[in-house]
């Protein structure tokens, strides 16, 4: 049975890019339990949302035919671990990749339930590590390199994503064709890396490993824990003001990837305050990330 159950060709409607919308499983979704309850979107303050996710899947947003340079960005919206901001920290991101060339690939994944999983604090980070598996068999077919193959996240996404950029040695998804998992680079944006009572987004921690964690699920979720040499070169962005999520979040991550020589770049902005990227159009935060794409030769 292929992984890929169905493609779906379309047009978007808000922009000019041809877009394929991929479901990440195929006749079953692990870690899932049976349940009626069904994708939803809504809309709070202007902001787009999805939730309640069962079937995961991804929409691809890819250049021009003959202008992409490659590369491609897999984006997980943040929200807490509650809903996805998917436009906000999805789709409008996408698109401003495809601009430059790379293939922008925006993940709508499973949010922590006991309603639908047997171990919510997994159903995410399987998600993430299915979606890169499914992008690298994809890459000839999106005329990518498998080598330049990296993974976005914003707020708790961050989270999702630096899980999946730092345990990508435990596969969480069947993986029988021995497909790498792990991501080339990372961006991280207004992250949540901690479960520390220190440092965490208590919403966030609730949300996946509920209102007890045990310690040692919230070492093995506290991603600045589990840096090493093999960790994949990492961006981070935060609002020095954020008052969500501390900054000290992403600063405590670049210091492990520093102390472990781990090629990564810190932009810390003076204000912007959390989800800034609600605020600001993407090329007026972006063009430093471009500039750090382009130095290590995944953006022309």
């Amino acid at each position: 049975m292929k992984l890929i159950l169905s493609i779906i060709c379309l047009l978007v409607s808000s922009s000019v890019y041809a877009q394929q919308v991929v479901l990440l499983y195929g006749d079953s979704v692990p870690n899932s339990i049976p349940s009626k309850i069904q994708e939803a979107t809504s809309e709070s303050g202007g902001i787009k949302r999805v939730g309640q996710v069962t079937n995961p899947s991804m929409n691809v947003y890819m250049p021009e035919k003959g202008k992409s340079n490659g590369s491609a960005v897999i984006i997980f919206p943040g929200g807490g671990y509650q809903y996805e901001a998917y436009e906000i920290e999805g789709t409008w991101i996408a698109e401003a990749f495809v601009k430059h060339g790379t293939t922008g690939i925006v993940v709508r994944y499973r949010l922590p339930s006991d309603s639908t999983m047997r171990d919510k604090s997994i159903g995410p980070v399987q998600d993430a590590q299915q979606a890169v598996k499914v992008v690298r068999q994809h890459a000839i077919e999106w005329n990518l390199d498998t080598t330049k193959i990296g993974i976005m996240g914003f707020s708790a996404g961050g989270h999702l994503a630096s899980t999946a950029g730092t345990h990508f040695d435990t596969a969480f998804v069947p993986n029988k064709e021995n497909i790498n998992l792990r991501p080339d680079f990372m961006i991280l944006i207004y992250p949540v890396i901690s479960m520390t009572d220190k440092l965490t987004h208590a919403g966030s921690r609730k949300a996946l490993l509920g209102d007890n964690p045990s310690q040692p699920q919230i070492d093995f979720f506290s991603n600045e824990l589990h840096v090493t040499d093999q960790t994949p070169p990492t961006y981070l962005m935060h609002a020095g003001d954020d008052k969500t999520v501390d900054p000290d979040n992403s600063i405590s991550f670049y210091e492990a990837l520093r102390h472990h020589n781990v090629p990564a770049e810190l932009v810390v902005i003076p204000k912007g305050g959390h989800g800034f990227a609600a605020r600001f159009k993407p090329e007026d935060w972006m063009d430093p990330l471009f500039s750090w794409m382009k130095s290590n030769g995944w953006m022309k």
